[in-house]
């Protein structure tokens, strides 16, 4: 556990020991960040900060979906990042927050063994660098947290970037042919589609978890409602781009779907134009066949009046197919 005080000062860092008379002297603002939540982590929620015990266990379990609880004098969020890993696969990197008037505690929620550790700690790390060059003076709890959720939207805005770039990748390839493995190339294209919509729908839970805060009137000071509302409107951005990309890769999609479905339906023709063409070779053989070419003896004048008939009636196929215009 890291623990700090932000004053106008600057930032000082101080052993977990001295928590409780940080809390009580009232001055600045105290940030306590918990890279696991281990038991000596939740013995600090529980007993120093007095957290409600289900905020608690929700600290220390993973959450599947954003969630914000409301008490008296703070409020508990769950938030995602994305981690893109491998074969297209979106980890969900959970950040809890206690927010209060003065104090924040950031809880980094259990995180899949393949994603990085330091992925966890993206947003909390990037703030404190900000803290540390005097480019950012939060005054409380809320406005620190609103620096730390800042930094998770950018982080959405970067993965969108990032499946963009594929995106365009991808559209450039239909566009000139060339597409390589058919199979590798529409698994590429559902893959970076995936990473879209699981951006689009974090975007989204983050808008409507912050949209519920903002609305709620005994916790949350008056000077913090613009943050929370800029907040809203930044994950509602990240919604409607993410959004946007997955429906343009949706028309690239269908643009390739198109391509190799007007393939198929030439492919389909050209076979459809052979078996007419050996229509007749089949009939006229399959009645005619064992009766003109027989091991004793075989009737070339009748063999080859047949040969002509063949090629006589599949010309006139071949020329009634072309005036259809199957080829």
């Amino acid at each position: 556990m890291d623990l700090w005080l932000i004053t106008a000062d600057g930032l000082t860092g101080h052993p977990i020991d001295q928590l409780p008379d940080l809390l009580a002297a009232g001055q600045g603002v105290v940030w306590v960040d918990i890279p696991v939540c281990d038991e000596a982590a939740v013995r600090v929620l529980t007993e120093v900060f007095c957290f409600h015990p289900q905020a608690v266990r929700d600290s220390a379990e993973r959450n599947r979906v954003p969630k914000v609880h409301v008490y008296t004098d703070h409020a508990f969020v769950v938030l995602h990042a994305p981690e893109l890993g491998a074969n297209g696969h979106v980890h969900y990197v959970e950040l809890d927050q206690f927010i209060g008037p003065n104090y924040l505690v950031t809880v980094h929620g259990p995180v899949n063994p393949a994603v990085p550790a330091e992925s966890a700690l993206r947003e909390t790390h990037e703030v404190l660098r900000r803290l540390r060059a005097g480019r950012f003076r939060p005054a409380s709890g809320w406005e620190l947290s609103y620096g730390v959720v800042a930094a998770l939207s950018r982080r959405l805005e970067e993965f969108i970037e990032h499946q963009t770039e594929l995106v365009w990748q991808l559209e450039q390839r239909v566009t000139s042919g060339h597409l390589g493995n058919p199979e590798k190339f529409l698994d590429e294209m559902f893959r970076a589609r995936h990473g879209l919509i699981a951006v689009r729908a974090m975007g989204a839970l983050g808008r409507e978890i912050y949209g519920r805060l903002a609305t709620i009137n005994r916790t949350v000071p008056p000077e913090a409602r613009p943050l929370l509302d800029d907040i809203v409107d930044q994950f509602a951005r990240v919604y409607g781009v993410a959004d946007s990309q997955k429906e343009y890769l949706q028309g690239v999609i269908e643009f390739y779907r198109t391509r190799s479905d007007t393939k198929m339906t030439v492919a389909a023709e050209r076979l459809a134009v052979i078996a007419v063409v050996t229509l007749p070779i089949t009939a006229l053989s399959s009645v005619f066949g064992m009766n003109l070419i027989v091991n004793q003896g075989t009737s070339y004048p009748w063999l080859s009046v047949v040969l002509v008939l063949m090629a006589v009636m599949s010309a006139l196929l071949l020329v009634w197919a072309k005036r259809r215009g199957w080829w």
